[in-house]
């Protein structure tokens, strides 16, 4: 049997603590199982690292010298570690409209504490996330998690209306959020911000039109299947020749939320966008 760092962390925590039972609760041991720990180290090493005649805790000449190595080494293990982790790779999942200012922001801070990012345009974040193929998930559609996810919100989007070119809202002004109320709907189930609860009294006999990704609402949009709600920055960001993205002052915001999972404890890169962000 080669020391292995189980050992020497083990060692480490029994000479700080100079005390078994302390040793034993901080590494999450029981006092025998540190025991039989120490007991192996001073096998492989062939001699005794602790007096075992004096009332109080003491190292023998060769368990201080081992102790400094032990240090030495641990140290330099967990700088390394540390060193790696920073430069993880992490991948960021997000449906449609990335928050651009606010994610260059974002990336900037974390890759340059070392650490990558790497983007991916899914249809589904969530799904993505439960299914471990990213790390963070970005999207603005608010939904009940499971326990093990956990959610921020890192930003708030005014709203503005979609409207087909061929749309009689298509040059209307003044308009208000109650006005548009009665009018068809297309709603992204999937990764969309409104639905006809979007509004204060939803019409039972609304027509809605239903899709499950932003390409294909806003060609929906624009063949005039109904009006959509959408933020502020898709008129510069999807602008198209079928669509007019008209204003309307007291239409409700929409929140822009990274999610996680929580459970059990996220890698540090995982910790360290979400501080971030």
């Amino acid at each position: 049997m080669d020391i292995e760092l189980r050992h020497l962390r083990a060692y480490l925590a029994l000479c700080e603590e100079a005390n078994y039972t302390r040793a034993a609760t901080r590494l999450h041991l029981s006092q025998p199982a540190l025991t039989r720990t120490i007991q192996q180290l001073e096998r492989v090493v062939e001699c005794r690292l602790i007096e075992r005649s004096s009332r109080r805790f003491e190292l023998t000449e060769e368990g201080a010298e081992l102790l400094g190595h032990s240090r030495r080494i641990i140290a330099d293990i967990d700088a390394v570690g540390a060193e790696l982790r920073s430069r993880a790779t992490l991948d960021v999942g997000f449906s449609w409209l990335l928050p651009d200012c606010w994610f260059a922001q974002t990336r900037d801070r974390y890759e340059a504490l070392g650490g990558r990012i790497s983007l991916h345009r899914v249809e589904d974040p969530i799904a993505a996330l439960e299914g471990r193929s990213i790390d963070i998930a970005i999207h603005r559609n608010e939904i009940r998690l499971p326990r093990h996810l956990a959610s921020r919100v890192v930003g708030t989007e005014e709203r503005m209306v979609a409207v087909s070119i061929n749309s009689p809202l298509a040059h209307a002004e003044d308009l208000r959020w109650a006005d548009l109320a009665r009018y068809p709907l297309v709603v992204n189930v999937v990764s969309g911000t409104i639905h006809a609860g979007s509004w204060d009294r939803p019409d039972p006999s609304r027509t809605i039109i239903t899709c499950t990704n932003f390409d294909e609402w806003i060609e929906l949009v624009a063949a005039d299947r109904g009006i959509g709600g959408v933020p502020t920055l898709a008129r510069t960001r999807a602008p198209h020749p079928g669509v007019i993205y008209l204003d309307v002052p007291d239409a409700p915001s929409s929140h822009v939320y990274v999610t996680w999972r929580a459970k059990p404890t996220p890698a540090r890169s995982v910790q360290r966008f979400v501080a971030i962000a």
